[in-house]
């Protein structure tokens, strides 16, 4: 018993007795069972990396029936090309392959079996210009994801489409490893096969879906254009370096222009990620303090990496050249380029081209809602701003849509994004001209 002239602590106070949680009025839903694992039907397939096995894929394949699954690893992150260090491969009759595309010149021979048969790929961009190096280009394709954006899925990664479409879960705990590593370990091997295991039935139901909302020649037509795709070289790439907005000074952009052109040479040199060698926050830190010596340098609040110490001499190198530079062969903060400026800087320097913008922007995006797809996908972004601001210069309605369609097939706008979009522009046009001058 407390004493009731000792003062009552938390600790000595008596607690209420634990009560069982509210249990809600009426029956409770149960919890959703997670949907099953996807395994593979065939067991895990050898690793292809002999002549001999690879005349037997090859021969497999050429048997095989329908579309081929066809999907690619690379060592995002740890290499610096894009090359891929895995190719996967599925086919009716045929069954599952991985070939490592290491361990040949290239894969002609997987070429010529594979003429003429339709490939399925997730995210086609990602894997076609790795493929074609080692000797692989279709000659038609189905992209999965898309094909998902089309249709208007919000989410279109290949474990997410598998799941919606066809009620399966992927674990994805492999997908950021490095696939440079040889021997491949088992668990990521197994990995990398169901990436192709279900993409043949995934495919056909999408397709089928494609058909029932009309979108299917919208759908070839994407494909047939993404079989030309080619990654394009960047113009200044080094603009992209992550934090160059808290650098002031055209000195110290070509500190970061010329740090970053060094490190992506020794990243080349040595086949690794340039983030392994110093990070981007690291060349802003030595951009905006500019040492001239190794010690200072080195002592830079900010500046590390695996490469800070041992190639200082060349940052500091790198550094003392552009201390040196003419204040002319500096880069200026905003890039030079062709295409038309930034979207915020339309309303000062041409009130009217900014009037059509946000016409057409409204307009694009109520009619991608109405078809139930992406605003990005109905017409890219670039195309819409471009043709916006240097319209045609003609304003008789019929020649206007005529020409603005033109404007649009000129950039690469496939033939149903011209259809659709043209008459918005055209209209945003036509309004922002009326409101300008009445």
């Amino acid at each position: 018993m407390v004493d009731a002239a000792e003062p009552t602590t938390e600790h000595d106070a008596p607690q209420p007795e634990p009560q069982p949680d509210p249990q809600p009025d009426g029956p409770q839903e149960p919890a959703p069972e997670p949907p099953p694992l996807l395994t593979l039907r065939d067991g895990l397939p050898p690793v292809v990396d002999t002549a001999e096995a690879l005349a037997e894929v090859c021969a497999a394949m050429a048997a095989g029936t329908g579309p081929v699954a066809v999907d690619a690893e690379r060592a995002s992150g740890y290499r610096y090309s894009s090359r891929a260090y895995l190719v996967q491969l599925r086919r009716e009759g045929a069954g599952t392959a991985l070939v490592d595309p290491i361990a040949f010149d290239d894969l002609a021979p997987l070429q010529a079996a594979l003429e003429g048969t339709e490939w399925i790929l997730h995210a086609a961009t990602q894997d076609l210009p790795c493929l074609a190096e080692v000797g692989l280009t279709p000659t038609s394709l189905f992209d999965t994801e898309l094909a998902g954006r089309l249709l208007g899925y919000p989410r279109v990664g290949l474990a997410t489409l598998v799941e919606t479409v066809l009620g399966f879960g992927m674990k994805k705990e492999h997908s950021a490893v490095d696939w440079s590593t040889r021997p491949l370990p088992e668990p990521w091997l197994e990995y990398a096969a169901l990436d192709v295991e279900v993409l043949v039935e995934l495919r056909d139901a999408i397709a089928a879906e494609l058909v029932a909302q009309g979108k299917d020649e919208w759908a070839q037509q994407e494909f047939d254009h993404l079989r030309s795709f080619e990654v394009l070289p960047r113009v200044d790439a080094w603009r992209r370096t992550s934090g160059l907005h808290r650098v002031r000074g055209r000195r110290a952009l070509g500190a970061v222009r010329a740090l970053w052109e060094l490190r992506d040479q020794i990243a080349e040199q040595r086949d690794v990620t340039p983030g392994r060698i110093i990070p981007d926050s690291a060349i802003v830190a030595a951009a905006t303090a500019m040492p001239l010596e190794r010690s200072a340098l080195l002592a830079t609040k900010g500046f590390h990496g695996r490469g800070a110490e041992r190639y200082a001499n060349r940052w500091i190198a790198a550094l003392r050249e552009v201390a040196e530079m003419d204040e002319a062969d500096l880069p200026a903060r905003a890039p030079r380029g062709d295409g038309p400026p930034l979207p915020r800087a339309w309303a000062e320097k041409d009130p009217v081209a900014a009037d059509r913008l946000q016409l057409a922007r409204e307009a694009m995006t109520a009619l991608a809602e109405e078809h139930g797809l992406p605003v990005e996908n109905l017409l890219t972004p670039d195309y819409l701003r471009r043709t916006l601001w240097t319209p045609p210069a003609t304003r008789e309605p019929g020649e206007l849509l005529d020409a603005v369609a033109g404007v649009l097939q000129g950039y690469g706008a496939r033939s149903w994004q011209v259809a659709l979009s043209a008459p918005v522009l055209t209209r945003a046009i036509l309004d922002a001209d009326a409101r300008a001058t009445g």
